[in-house]
């Protein structure tokens, strides 16, 4: 009875003991600061998945791709807008040779009875300025061509960055909508812990200050510092929020991992 007393009392405190007479110990979890949340910025159906949990990917690596009727219309309007651009500007380029020819043949035969020289001239600049236009036209369907391919890029997602896959909520067939997450991707190198602190304990910490670090499942130890100190979003737990920075070096450490952060008292 004894033990299971001094067993249950050992837990109690455990998430701030003392160690020494200067020492603090505060427990934490080990999380990413590299945390990317990938969403679908279109409506369609899941294409093809080409990772899945736990997969390490590099950045720029294929995730998956959907395939976005949205996306097909806007496309086919694009190429066609551009198509009509091209034909007109071939229009108005024959057009325009077609004036010039005959106004070539008007000087050589130094007049024809009855012809309008005016007339030509206005025909001439008419066409001029339809050229001009059409042109303008073609620049600008080209570059709604080059924006739909750009958009592609938003129809098959790529990793913004390395790190591993640890949440993957869309399958083959899945029906997806803008703004919804499918993929979570960690990073694995950029990892600090955070650490809840009492009232009592803001005073002893500050920003930039170098903190032993240790991750019990490894026996793990490092140094690190406080990288930032943020208070709780609810102001009834009475509770301060601080992230430690510390280097895993080669060591495999994930997030989600206990650690132990020692606070020295002076």
């Amino acid at each position: 009875m004894i033990k299971k007393l001094l067993f249950v009392t050992a837990l109690l405190f455990s998430t701030v003991s003392i160690v020494s007479a200067n020492d603090i110990v505060l427990t934490g979890t080990v999380v990413s600061d590299g945390q990317k949340m990938i969403g679908s910025r279109y409506m369609g159906y899941v294409k093809a998945v080409y990772v899945k949990l736990g997969d390490k990917v590099k950045r720029e690596q294929d995730l998956y791709e959907i395939e976005s009727a949205e996306f097909d219309i806007m496309k086919t309007q694009a190429n066609l807008m551009l198509e009509q651009a091209q034909l007109a500007l071939e229009y108005w380029k024959d057009r325009l040779k077609s004036l010039n020819r005959k106004k070539e043949n008007f000087k050589k035969r130094k007049g024809i009875a009855g012809f309008d020289w005016d007339d030509l001239e206005s025909q001439i600049e008419n066409v001029n300025a339809m050229l001009e236009a059409t042109k303008i036209m073609v620049k600008n369907a080209t570059e709604q061509v080059k924006q739909m391919a750009t958009t592609f890029n938003y129809l098959k997602m790529k990793a913004p960055s390395d790190g591993v896959v640890v949440q993957r909520n869309i399958k083959v067939g899945d029906m997806v909508m803008p703004g919804m997450l499918t993929i979570m991707i960690v990073d694995m190198e950029d990892l600090q812990i955070d650490v809840s602190l009492s009232e009592s304990i803001l005073k002893l910490v500050k920003e930039g200050m170098k903190v032993p670090v240790e991750i019990p499942a490894l026996d793990f130890k490092t140094v690190g510092y406080i990288k930032a100190i943020i208070p709780d979003a609810n102001p009834m737990t009475h509770k301060i929020r601080m992230r430690v920075a510390f280097d895993k070096g080669k060591t495999n450490i994930f997030p989600g991992m206990y650690a132990k952060v020692v606070i020295p008292v002076k």
